[in-house]
């Protein structure tokens, strides 16, 4: 039977992670779009920092207590792939669980390193590191969408709807009881608090003109003060 795995939060978090990677790589060349990529990228961090919070007090798979992070374990379910009869896991298997912290690790060490550079207080080697550590994550987001087709095919399971619905194959007693609609509302809204905020803090139309990479954005509110400060 199907039952509720994924929460609504856990789910939330999962697809505007994609979007704001996916964006933030294909507005990585464009001076144009630069500060959408800005954007984009705080908005990672602030998605990153939510996960770490929800994987310490969210539902039953979000935790970070549930995933299987020992390297045995992780060999063990790979090699099971490769067996007539593969292991199936409720929750994140043990290379899913590597992933998620690992793309997590990837995510802030690419945020972290790509303010440095936007402050212009990077060091040459600091943005290579910054590419380094997108480009990583790009690579092993490609591996993860491969682990997930093969694991959908091996389970006869579509991992991909699951994330969209929630629910997965599993026993009656595994299932989680609540979703917590209103954490994911509080997310969305948040970021979506974070993105208007940055666009009303965008220059004028005279500045716009000036600079085009500033036409329709700029540096997010509650940084925009702080720099006036120092100027």
């Amino acid at each position: 039977m199907t039952i509720l795995v994924w929460d609504f939060p856990t789910r939330i978090f999962h697809w505007l992670l994609a979007a704001s990677f996916a964006g933030a790589w294909a507005t990585a060349e464009s001076e144009w779009l630069r500060d959408i990529h800005v954007a984009l990228g705080y908005t990672m961090a602030g998605l990153i920092a939510f996960r770490v919070l929800w994987g310490f007090v969210g539902s039953r798979y979000a935790r970070f207590s549930s995933f299987s992070l020992r390297p045995a374990r992780v060999a063990a379910y790979l090699r099971s792939l490769l067996t007539a009869r593969p292991e199936h896991h409720v929750g994140h298997n043990p290379a899913g669980s590597l992933a998620v912290v690992a793309m997590l690790a990837l995510g802030l060490a690419t945020v972290a390193t790509g303010v440095v550079n936007y402050e212009g207080t990077g060091a040459h080697w600091l943005s290579e590191l910054h590419e380094g550590a997108a480009g990583t994550m790009a690579a092993l987001v490609g591996v993860h969408i491969a682990g997930v087709l093969v694991s959908s095919l091996l389970h006869r399971e579509n991992l991909v709807r699951a994330m969209i619905t929630g629910y997965k194959r599993g026993a009656p007693h595994a299932g989680i009881r609540h979703g917590h609609a209103l954490v994911a509302a509080a997310l969305v809204a948040a970021v979506a608090w974070g993105w208007i905020s940055d666009y009303n803090s965008a220059p004028d139309a005279s500045a716009s003109q000036a600079s085009p990479a500033a036409s329709g954005w700029s540096r997010p509110a509650w940084r925009l003060a702080w720099h006036e400060e120092d100027d």
